[in-house]
């Protein structure tokens, strides 16, 4: 057997113990769905006298640019409103991750709820020239659609369906004007690539991890911001194993390309700076790959190694690749289903 078999042999392995723990997820979340359902009815205003209440829409919110805002305004938002949320941003990264490593987009069973599900823009399969990253890329996959079916499990009824995406590369220009795909703008103002040219992240193993870059980090600081509002004990549990997956993936897609080295680590330090750029304050929150002295930086986290948290103004800045006050663009082209969808402008406080 040779050491390429080999490698590609024990996470064959691995994905049957994966599978086996998957089931178990799936047969202990029908245990907790009576009391994700009780807190959920809870949280959105029903009772006992009114086991299946018809959601109503809560105001928009708009986003904090500061993890610990002084001074917002006073948002009531529910644990269904924050965990919907989430789940927006579940379906942005199992798609992408879907059709990166396998070439197929999540079936329509996985993205129905409220609302109509919207269509995937962009995307295909990554021919990768590195059989370890194909393995990586394949078990984050399988742990975002795990994610994901986990949160609309426990929504029921009240999940929100897909938003329409766009994880595409391509310039399209007509009569009505030039349409950039997403991954291109987020490349040009980073200066990834010229301001003419775009940007394929399904081009190479390189281009892959940039991307990933992008989405693990900001689910990392994102999910830790929106799951600290969560009130349910149910959803606590829930939360806290999600964001630990997170940070499992993000560690690994930040070593990879701190191994890579050369323009894939140059390219991630300017993703980071983008990011800050986009979030709506003025002070510096995001940390490339490289520290301090050129050191390895695999762990984005303060002086007591914790990693920092955004709210969700900047977290929809991030993926509406935007600065201002706005209800979509970017990643999530008509912006996120649900009640909270606006990002941050330059100090504009809100709910978390």
């Amino acid at each position: 057997m040779t050491d390429t078999e080999k490698l590609i042999e024990t996470p064959a392995a691995d994905d049957v113990r994966r599978a086996e723990r998957r089931t178990f997820l799936r047969h202990a979340s029908g245990i907790a769905m009576a009391a994700g359902a009780s807190s959920l009815l809870a949280a959105c205003g029903g009772g006992s006298d009114n086991p299946s209440p018809t959601p109503t829409p809560s105001p928009t919110a708009s986003g904090s640019p500061t993890p610990t805002p002084t001074g917002s305004p006073t948002v009531s938002l529910t644990d269904a409103d924050v965990l919907n949320f989430a789940l927006n941003l579940k379906y942005l990264k199992a798609q992408f991750y879907a059709i990166a490593a396998n070439g197929a987009a999540l079936a329509a069973t996985d993205t129905d709820g409220i609302g109509t599900a919207g269509a995937v823009t962009g995307g295909r399969a990554v021919t990768f020239t590195d059989p370890l990253l194909q393995q990586y890329a394949k078990e984050i996959a399988a742990d975002q659609l795990a994610n994901l079916r986990i949160l609309r499990t426990f929504l029921n009824t009240i999940r929100v369906a897909q938003p329409a995406l766009n994880i595409d590369s391509a310039v399209t220009t007509t009569t009505t004007g030039t349409t950039v795909g997403a991954f291109t703008k987020l490349a040009r103002d980073a200066g990834v690539v010229g301001g003419a040219a775009t940007f394929d992240p399904y081009a190479s193993d390189e281009n892959f991890l940039t991307a990933a870059f992008l989405f693990e980090d900001v689910g990392v600081t994102a999910l830790r911001g929106v799951f600290s509002q969560v009130t349910s004990a149910t959803f606590v549990e829930l939360a806290a194993g999600i964001i630990a997956a997170e940070g499992y993936s993000s560690g690994l897609i930040r070593t990879a390309i701190y191994q890579k080295g050369g323009t894939v680590l140059a390219n991630a330090d300017k993703i980071s700076a983008q990011r800050d750029a986009y979030d709506g304050t003025t002070a510096t929150l995001d940390q490339g790959i490289t520290g301090t002295a050129s050191v390895a930086n695999i762990v984005p986290a303060d002086a007591n190694g914790l990693t920092f948290l955004r709210s969700t103004g900047q977290v929809l800045n991030i993926f509406y690749l935007n600065s201002a006050s706005v209800v979509g663009g970017g990643f999530f082209p008509s912006g996120c289903t649900g009640t909270v969808k606006t990002s941050s402008a330059n100090g504009v406080q809100g709910p978390f």
